[in-house]
């Protein structure tokens, strides 16, 4: 039996307060190669999720929030942001339905979010052709100026 505890939760998020990347994956699939990836992930702010998009049309993913608060960013083909959507525990808004083909990204806007995210395995990193031409790397300089774009759009 797998219980999902607040322990599990701290623990996870503690993980992602020490990460370089500021994020943690805790997954409850056996191995990547399982039809069917259920994961908490655990981020904190000045994260930065590169937009990209899933084109295998059964990669939509799930997010359930179970901690925290984050931004969620729809985009064009063009880098222009269509939608946004802010999630929180306690809101009315508090999980998302992601569809495939759609460049998207998201932004941790309070210390130790976590959400519960599900989707169709197995896992692959992302092709060249999923990531956002239009947006920086990870490590691009530029990244953080970027994702600090992005979280104005979240701020009044």
């Amino acid at each position: 039996m797998k219980l999902i505890t607040n322990e599990l939760l701290d623990g996870v998020i503690l993980e992602a307060k020490a990460s370089p990347r500021k994020r943690k994956n805790f997954n409850f699939h056996p191995t990547n190669e399982s039809l069917c990836n259920r994961l908490l992930n655990a981020l904190e702010p000045g994260t930065y999720v590169r937009p990209h998009r899933h084109l295998d049309p059964e990669k939509e993913e799930l997010m359930l929030l179970l901690r925290g608060r984050m931004g969620m960013i729809y985009f064009d083909d063009a880098g222009n942001v269509t939608e946004t959507a802010l999630l929180a525990v306690g809101s009315d808004a508090f999980g998302i339905d992601i569809p495939s083909g759609i460049y998207h990204s998201l932004v941790c806007l309070e210390p130790g979010t976590l959400f519960l995210e599900a989707k169709a395995g197995p896992y692959r990193p992302l092709l060249p052709q999923e990531s956002a031409p239009w947006s920086p790397a990870e490590d691009d300089p530029e990244a953080n100026d970027y994702r600090a774009g992005l979280e104005r759009l979240f701020t009044p």
